[in-house]
């Protein structure tokens, strides 16, 4: 059973739908996609909250006990080989309570490698670490999906950060996952990626593998009345309030995006105050943002300094919606409109900068007005 948490404001994991708010619309369209067996992509810019979408709907389906929920976030990995380790690591196991079945099965479907079973020293259960030769990634993933249609359990698996395998060094990645996911009738898929255009390429473009293959769902901000009233109730409970005007004036001021909402209503709460005045919001912000103060330098540090004053100058207007103008850039003495293409181009492909609706803007808001602040 899960534990009540001290603070219901949660900015990591994923805990219970108690502390999770709202995306009813989102979550009835995946929902329903997949009991009626449509593949899922899910798409929305990080923090946003997509991983506690899935979460939570897995915590949902594991609760009704009808279906095995798979989870990897494959952001980490480099090519096909760490890739293939990590779908290996997350699926082996999970279909199959009974130890003894899975050293069975694992004997019988995985010729090209071999399962290292280790016990945790704390809980004592196995667990399960795979290496794969260079040259046999191709046959093993094949081996794994096997592994998933030789089951008869419905099973839903989602691959975060899907976008990660565009970057891969290996030829044809896209092709190779398209004729294996396309086969496997007991599994649906949701394909979760937060850099929009690539995702878009990926299952938009008549040239790619994946092109109409699943249902595009893009995640927005949480409504917010609805967020307001998810807090509220929190704050309440405690014995406090949060004034409605200064709550709207702080989903305004980050967007509504979930993990700087919840990164300021943690500290709010633990502030056990009422509150209704600007200062408290404002003590909330300065202290996360100094906080981060020495890692934002470090990260600058590693720039070039045209880079640093695109930075600078994109967080001093808040969004950028022509970024090329004669007017911008003079404003701000950069370089040439090539000079700021080419600076641009690598913030956004370090995913220091994106483009919003209101434009381009820093993606760490805390950094952001970190760098409002510098000369």
């Amino acid at each position: 059973m899960n534990r009540e948490l001290n603070n219901p404001f949660l900015i990591a994991g994923y805990h219970s739908p108690k502390y999770f708010c709202d995306r009813q619309e989102e979550g009835t369209c995946i929902k329903q996609a997949l009991e009626n067996d449509r593949n899922i992509t899910l798409i929305a810019p990080r923090r946003m909250g997509k991983t506690g979408l899935i979460k939570n709907i897995f915590y949902e389906m594991q609760q009704r006990g009808e279906i095995v929920t798979i989870y990897l976030d494959i952001f980490s990995t480099q090519n096909l080989n760490e890739f293939v380790r990590l779908l290996a690591e997350s699926v082996i196991g999970s279909l199959d309570s009974d130890f003894e079945k899975i050293l069975s099965k694992m004997g019988k479907l995985f010729k090209s490698f071999r399962p290292s079973i280790q016990f945790d020293e704390l809980t004592g259960l196995p667990q399960i670490t795979i290496e794969i030769s260079q040259d046999k990634e191709e046959t093993s993933l094949k081996e794994i999906f096997n592994y998933l249609a030789s089951n008869n359990q419905r099973c839903v698996l989602a691959i975060d950060e899907f976008q990660q395998i565009a970057a891969y060094p290996e030829k044809g990645v896209e092709a190779l996952l398209r004729s294996y996911t396309q086969f496997v009738h007991n599994t649906r898929f949701i394909f979760a990626g937060s850099k929009r255009h690539i995702m878009q390429e990926m299952f938009m473009s008549a040239k790619r593998p994946f092109f109409q293959s699943t249902q595009i769902i893009s995640v927005g901000a949480i409504d917010k009345n609805a967020y307001y009233t998810f807090a509220q109730h929190f704050f309440n409970e405690k014995g406090f309030s949060f004034q409605q005007e200064l709550f709207n004036e702080m989903y305004d001021d980050f967007d509504g995006y979930t993990w700087y909402m919840q990164a300021l209503l943690n500290r709010l709460y633990g502030y056990n105050e009422i509150i209704v005045e600007k200062q408290i919001v404002t003590r909330a912000i300065e202290e996360l943002v100094e906080e981060n103060a020495s890692g934002y330098q470090n990260l600058l540090d590693a720039y070039s300094s045209s880079n640093v004053r695109l930075l600078k100058a994109i967080a001093k207007e808040g969004a950028v919606a022509q970024i090329n103008s004669g007017e911008f850039i003079s404003k701000y003495n950069l370089k040439a409109a090539s000079s700021v293409k080419s600076s641009l181009d690598k913030l956004i492909d370090k995913e220091l900068v994106y483009k919003s609706e209101k434009g381009y803007v820093i993606y760490d808001r805390f950094m952001s007005i970190w760098l409002q602040r510098l000369p």
